[in-house]
C-alpha cells in the first residue's frame, strides 16, 4: 500500500478519538442545558416531558443519522424533507389501498431509497455539485408531491400501523427503541467497518482516496441512497405518528436535520463527525425548543434560535480547523 493510501485510510477510528471529546463536550452542553431546564421549569424533568423530548429527538435523528453520512464525504442533501413528503404519501396510499402495512412500510423505504440513489447519480455520473442537484431535486420531489395529492388528505391508518409512531412498550416510545438500534448500527458502520473508514476517507481527502483505490462513486452512492433511505424510514414513522399524510408533511423537516447534524460535530467540509455525534446534536435541538414550549417562548422565535444555534456550531467548527491546522 503507498503512502497516499495510508494516509487515506487509516484503521479504525477509536471512539478514545478527538470526535469523541467532541461528542463528550456536546454531551455535556445537554446535561447543562437540561440542568437549567430543569430549574427553569418544573415540568421539565415529569415523566411524560422527558418521553416527549426522546420521542421528538428520534424522529429528528431518523432524518440526521442517514445525512450525517452525506456530509462526512463533504456533500449535502437538501432533499431530505421533500423525500419524507413524497415517501410518506406513497406509502400512505399503498397502506391506504391494498390495507397491508407491510408493503406500504416497504414502499416508503424503496420511495425513500431510490430519490438518494438519483441524487448519488446525479453527484457522481454528472458531477453536479450535492448543494444543487439536492436542492434542484427538493424542487421535483415537492412538484410531485402535491400534484400526486392533488390538495387532499390520507388519514385513519390502521391502528397496528399506529403504534409504530405513537405506541409504548415496557414504558418508552417505540420510535426511542428504533432510535436505538439505528444509532447502534450507524456507530458500528462508520466507526468499525471498511466502507466507514472509506467514507471518512473521502471526506478528508477525495483526490488520496480515489489514488488509493478507494471506489469513491460507488462509496458516494452509498451514502446518498442510506441518507434517501433514512428519509423513507422516518416517513413511516411521522406518518404512523401523525395517522395522516399531506403534501406539506416534510417542509419543516430539513433544517432541523441539518442543524442536528451540524451541533453534533460533523464538519461541512467532510471528515469529521460521528452518528452518535448527531444523535447529541438532535438531542440538544430538541431539549432547547422544548424549553422554550415549557417557558410559554412564542414559537416564532424558535426559528430565529436555530439559525443561532446552527451559525454558532458552524463557526466553532470553521475555528476549530484553523486551530488544528
Amino acid at each position: 500500500m503507498t503512502d497516499i493510501s495510508k494516509e487515506a485510510l487509516s484503521p479504525p477510528r477509536s471512539f478514545l478519538s478527538q470526535d469523541a471529546i467532541q461528542v463528550f463536550y456536546r454531551l455535556l452542553a445537554a446535561l447543562l442545558i437540561c440542568a437549567v431546564l430543569a430549574v427553569l421549569s418544573d415540568s421539565f424533568l415529569s415523566l411524560g416531558n422527558i418521553l416527549n423530548v426522546l420521542r421528538q429527538a428520534s424522529l429528528t435523528f431518523f432524518i440526521a443519522s442517514g445525512l450525517t453520512l452525506v456530509v462526512l464525504t463533504a456533500g449535502l442533501d437538501l432533499s431530505v424533507g421533500a423525500n419524507v413528503a413524497l415517501s410518506a404519501c406513497i406509502a400512505g396510499t399503498v397502506i391506504h389501498k391494498t390495507g397491508s402495512p407491510a408493503l406500504g412500510i416497504l414502499t416508503g423505504l424503496a420511495c425513500g431509497g431510490i430519490v438518494g440513489l438519483l441524487n448519488g447519480i446525479m453527484v457522481t455520473a454528472l458531477r453536479i455539485p450535492s448543494f444543487i442537484a439536492t436542492y434542484g431535486m427538493l424542487w421535483v420531489l415537492n412538484g410531485l408531491t402535491y400534484w400526486y395529492m392533488a390538495g387532499e388528505t390520507l388519514h385513519g391508518f390502521p391502528a397496528g400501523f399506529r403504534q409504530i409512531g405513537s405506541g409504548y412498550l415496557f414504558g418508552l416510545p417505540i420510535p426511542v427503541y428504533l432510535l436505538l438500534v439505528f444509532l447502534g448500527i450507524g456507530t458500528l458502520f462508520a466507526q468499525r467497518t471498511i466502507w466507514g473508514q472509506e467514507i471518512y476517507a473521502i471526506g478528508a481527502n477525495p483526490v488520496a482516496a480515489r489514488l488509493s483505490g478507494i471506489p469513491v462513486a460507488r462509496r458516494l452512492l452509498l451514502v446518498y441512497a442510506v441518507s434517501g433511505t433514512m428519509a423513507g424510514l422516518a416517513s413511516i414513522i411521522f406518518l404512523s405518528r401523525l395517522n395522516s399524510a399531506e403534501a406539506d408533511i416534510g417542509e419543516s423537516l430539513t433544517l432541523p436535520a441539518i442543524a442536528a447534524v451540524l451541533i453534533g460535530g460533523t464538519s461541512l467540509f467532510g471528515g469529521v463527525g460521528t452518528v452518535f455525534g448527531t444523535f447529541i446534536g438532535a438531542l440538544i435541538l430538541t431539549l432547547v425548543l422544548n424549553g422554550m414550549n415549557l417557558l410559554s417562548v412564542s414559537a416564532n422565535w424558535q426559528p430565529l434560535v436555530t439559525g443561532i444555534i446552527v451559525i454558532l456550531a458552524v463557526w466553532l467548527d470553521m475555528k476549530t480547523r484553523r486551530r488544528a491546522q
